[in-house]
């Protein structure tokens, strides 16, 4: 499975991104999910869903303000980002794991895409 994420950019606080990832390959039954690193931070869990989309978690500083969906047609995930605040700014990278737990830890993820800058000024 490879991934390929994009839709980064730069924002002002309180405004709105969206962020997509497409993966290739035969992501069936993969979760899927987004990480962020900040610069000088650890990778930090943004949000995961799983294959079948009835398992959604959110870290508690995105709940209410970004919502990740799942086409699984088109081997898609969506990162939608409202009310953005300068703490988002970070690179985010969409991962995929085949086993569908501990979506917290990166190293449950085996698979990564490149990143894409988020940029949210104040």
């Amino acid at each position: 499975v490879q991934l390929q994420a994009s839709g980064g950019g730069l924002v002002q606080a309180g405004g709105s991104l969206t962020l997509s990832c497409a993966a290739s390959g035969r992501p069936n039954g993969y979760s899927m999910g987004w990480f962020r690193r900040a610069p000088g931070q650890e990778r930090e869990f943004v949000a995961a869903i799983s294959w079948n989309m009835v398992t959604i978690y959110y870290a508690d500083s995105v709940k209410g303000r970004f919502t990740i969906s799942r086409d699984k047609a088109k081997k898609t995930i969506t990162l939608q980002m409202n009310s953005l605040k300068p703490e988002d700014t970070a690179v985010y990278y969409c991962a995929a794991q085949q086993v569908g737990s501990d979506y917290q830890s990166p190293a449950r993820w085996g698979y990564w895409g490149q990143g894409t800058q988020v940029t949210v000024s104040s």
